[in-house]
């Protein structure tokens, strides 16, 4: 099992799950990104400069989870069997929702919650010259309630 030692001399390692059986597994995340009204409506008219904002961030979300146990040392390498991406608009804030389903020894709750991240910063990546104030500052702006809303094992 590869082990990796720690700053401080503690030894970190993968957990083992060779002995865990293989099941279905997914998990759904959900993250909400705060934006000016008019960079909503923006989005919704298709006029944002760098292109179709929910598109990119979909595709960047998917990417995202495949390349999970790449920006996560210690997550294990899963077969991802599909993958949603959805996206819930209010007036001042859009909301992304990741679905992740996998066939094997461990959850997909990581892989779920770094597709919804990932996307949550595309968005912000695409509007991010709407958002500035006079300053070069986001007071609006802001990512938030970042999290697993569903687990189902089996």
């Amino acid at each position: 099992m590869p082990e990796f030692t720690h700053i401080n001399g503690d030894k970190v390692q993968m957990v083992d799950i060779t002995a865990k059986g293989e099941v279905k597994r997914m998990a759904r995340a959900e993250g909400t990104i705060t934006l000016r009204a008019d960079t909503v409506a923006a989005i919704r008219a298709g006029t944002v400069l760098k292109g179709n904002v929910l598109a990119t961030a979909r595709i960047a979300a998917t990417l995202a989870v495949k390349q999970t146990p790449q920006l996560i040392p210690l997550c294990h390498q899963i077969p991802i069997g599909a993958i949603t991406v959805d996206f819930t608009e209010t007036e001042q804030s859009i909301t992304a929702e990741v679905a992740v389903t996998s066939y094997g020894r461990t959850g997909v709750e990581m892989e779920a919650l770094t597709g919804v991240s990932v996307a949550l910063l595309t968005i912000w990546d695409m509007v991010k010259s709407a958002e500035k104030d006079e300053n070069g500052q986001y007071p609006v702006t802001g990512i938030s309630d970042i999290r697993v809303i569903e687990k189902v094992k089996g």
